[in-house]
């Protein structure tokens, strides 16, 4: 049986945070278990601060982004094996 695996993929260009402030733990770390809705990281446009929330409950596989990293729309952020 073959493992489902979601993307998860940038919504607009910014700025990507995997943390809510410096001194504070990532949101996610790989083989996290996440449920549906939880938040993955922060995307900064024009200093508005939108959550990348997770589509599906599963396991975060990847994260390909380090933060403060710059991501265009439709950059590859996470990818989520869902189950």
């Amino acid at each position: 049986m073959a493992t489902k695996r979601v993307e998860v993929r940038a919504p607009m260009s910014g700025i990507f945070y995997r943390q809510p402030a410096p001194d504070q733990p990532a949101y996610v770390e790989i083989g996290d278990m996440v449920e549906k809705k939880q938040v993955l990281g922060l995307l900064e446009t024009m200093k508005v601060f939108q959550k990348i929330k997770s589509p599906a409950n599963g396991k975060i596989v990847e994260i390909l982004l380090e933060s403060e990293s710059p991501l265009k729309d439709e950059d590859l952020m996470f990818v989520i094996e869902v189950i």
